[in-house]
């Protein structure tokens, strides 16, 4: 028990809420007893006496030892902010005061449009306050308004579908499988002419009817090389007896036979009323086709065969590939004396079968190399510098530009022996286009630009609707007829 009356001792020692006894007296304590007395000494006197006598006889220290006097604000009232109010704002309060038994929503709508001009519940962060003011008729600004500006298809279109499918198949047998031939051409009167051995056949893509043209007299021989004149009036055909044929299709009627060549001649290429020939000798050979004497000028360059021949759409520069690895790019038609080539380009490391000049923009040369090549290269015949090189990992035996949709096609042989689209000017890929079952020999565009025509070792013709018109850019090349002479008794 000791124990415990020990421990009950400390614990009331060390308690703080009780008063620690012989200790100097508070303030607070001094403070209330001064206070206490004044009060006293002031209800004792009487009622004429002032009360400010008392309070200065009975004044509190205003001062504490060590400490600085803290000086208070004289003007009463000094310690509070009271805000100023106009009139208006009165004014609002009492309408509020007079309104509060009705809703807050009914006027709320209105009171927003009277002060802002619009609902601040139904406020965006970024507002326009009216429509875009339209330009008076006439009128033409560059910096074009873009919210005002109506899309156009080409800019709406996100993307467009390509078929990994032919979309038709037509059947060629008997196709000669020769990389340097050139067997197929599209013509402007949408007449698709195919050479099979030594029969030519002529296909009317709107009709769909089928007609054999001509047929080689001689067995052993055969068609080498097919052309349609920019008008699509006559078929030039070149033949493995080194004659060049001319052809009236729409009578079926040949019209003349030159000869000049002394080989094969396995490439055409017409440029209003000339006609180029390039031939397993090569040499290339320019024919005026309206005089009897239709022999005009000979090129000489290549030492191997001329396997592609292909003019400028404006007629000024004609383009020739061979197999000794060469391009060479001549400037013109010039009569009678030796012409030498403008440009000879000896990139390639394989034939050069593959041509092709962009339609928009006549300066630029597009040419594919054989197997032992593969690249695809663009060229400036202006500056003469390669602009570009790509190397497709496959044999490329035709190239043609697509101006519907400004892409560059390609047809390859081993070992992928498909079409592959190129983006232009990048040549980013852009589609493949599988289906045939052998090397790709040629291809042909139709004259809308939609529809590529591709022949193969397979013995087909495949039709590939992938570049359907765009409404947005159309390209039409101006061509003029032209006029051939010929003998009656052919």
């Amino acid at each position: 028990m000791a124990l415990f009356g020990f421990e009950k001792d400390v614990h009331n020692i060390l308690k703080l809420d009780i008063p620690v006894t012989n200790a100097p007296v508070a303030r607070w304590q001094r403070k209330t007893s001064t206070s206490t007395s004044a009060a006293t000494s002031t209800g004792s006197l009487s009622p004429g006496k002032s009360g400010n006598l008392s309070r200065s006889t009975s004044k509190t220290p205003n001062k504490t030892p060590g400490k600085k006097t803290r000086c208070t604000p004289n003007k009463v009232g000094g310690d509070r902010y009271i805000p100023a109010r106009n009139s208006k704002q009165m004014e609002v309060a009492s309408f509020l005061l007079s309104k509060e038994n009705e809703s807050p929503q009914t006027n709320q709508k209105a009171w927003s449009m009277a002060l802002n001009g619009f609902d601040v519940e139904e406020a965006k962060v970024l507002h326009f306050g009216g429509k875009p003011l339209i330009a008076p008729e006439g009128y033409q600004n560059n910096l074009k308004v873009l919210y005002n500006q109506v899309p156009t298809p080409a800019s709406s279109k996100k993307s467009r579908y390509i078929s990994s499918v032919p979309d038709r198949v037509l059947d060629a047998p008997e196709l000669r499988d020769d990389f340097y031939l050139d067997l197929i051409d599209w013509g402007k009167q949408n007449l698709l002419a195919v050479a099979l051995n030594h029969t030519v056949y002529i296909w009317d893509a709107s009709q769909g009817d089928i007609l054999q043209l001509m047929k080689m007299e001689q067995e052993e021989d055969y068609i080498s090389s097919v052309s349609w004149s920019k008008d699509g009036n006559f078929l030039a055909i070149g033949t493995s007896d080194c004659k060049v044929q001319l052809w009236d299709v729409e009578h079926q009627k040949r019209l003349r036979s030159m000869t000049s060549h002394t080989a094969r001649v396995s490439s055409l290429s017409w440029n209003d009323h000339v006609l180029s020939s390039g031939a397993r000798s090569g040499h290339i050979n320019h024919h005026d086709v309206r005089v009897a004497e239709h022999h005009i000028s000979t090129l000489r360059g290549h030492t191997q065969e001329v396997c592609g021949l292909k003019w400028s759409p404006d007629g000024k520069y004609l383009a020739s590939g061979g197999n000794d690895n060469m391009v060479y790019v001549w400037s013109g038609i010039q009569e009678g004396s030796a012409q030498t080539a403008l440009h000879s380009f000896n990139d390639h490391q394989g034939a050069v079968k593959a041509l092709a000049w962009c339609p928009w923009q006549p300066n630029i040369l597009a040419s594919g190399g054989g197997t032992s090549d593969r690249h695809i290269r663009i060229w400036n015949v202006n500056s003469g510098s390669c602009l570009t090189s790509l190397d497709t990992q496959s044999q490329i035996s035709s190239l043609l530009f697509a101006p519907n949709y400004k892409e560059l096609v390609s047809s390859h042989g081993f070992s992928f022996d498909n079409l592959t689209i190129w983006k232009y000017p990048s040549l980013t890929k852009v589609a493949d286009l599988f289906g045939h079952e052998g090397r790709v020999l040629n291809m042909a565009l139709s004259p809308d630009g939609a529809t590529i025509a591709s022949v193969a070792a397979d013995e087909t013709v495949r039709l590939w609707n992938s570049f359907a018109k765009d409404p947005c850019f159309t390209m039409t090349i101006p061509f003029k007829p032209i006029q051939i002479w010929y003998k009656e008794s052919i």
